[in-house]
């Protein structure tokens, strides 16, 4: 019977889930942006990502913060951000935040490089309506 052991693996992932709630919180406070990006990537929670986007965005020169933020995340992050930019850019509550992000990635990412990003094409034709 696995049951015992099944039951155990999924008391430590959830036990493992917390702890990076309570890490990603702790960034958060701490100001640790580019930190709390990453994990909120890695969890997976684009609402996450968008409330440290709209944390850095309201600090003095938050722009600036938010580009040198945007630009030292890695190709697969950047590719998870511009997946989660095309939902928040629908919502006019969020679509000034998806363009502060969509104009880094612009501005930063060569087009060539941008080719490469996974979902791109679909992603452009998501933008464009709302754009």
């Amino acid at each position: 019977d696995v049951t015992e052991i099944e039951e155990k693996e999924a008391q430590a992932k959830q036990e493992e889930q917390i702890m990076k709630e309570q890490e990603l919180s702790n960034l958060l406070h701490e100001k640790r942006y580019l930190r709390a990006l990453g994990l909120a990537i890695s969890l997976d929670r684009p609402h996450t990502v968008l409330t440290v986007v709209k944390a850095i965005l309201k600090e003095p020169e938050g722009r600036r913060h938010l580009e040198e933020n945007i630009v030292r995340l890695r190709k697969d992050q950047k590719e998870a951000v511009l997946g989660f930019l095309v939902t928040w850019n629908t919502n006019s509550r969020n679509c000034h935040e998806a363009q502060a992000v969509m104009e880094i990635l612009l501005k930063h990412e060569a087009p060539d490089n941008l080719l490469q990003f996974s979902g791109i094409k679909s992603a452009v034709e998501s933008l464009l309506p709302y754009t």
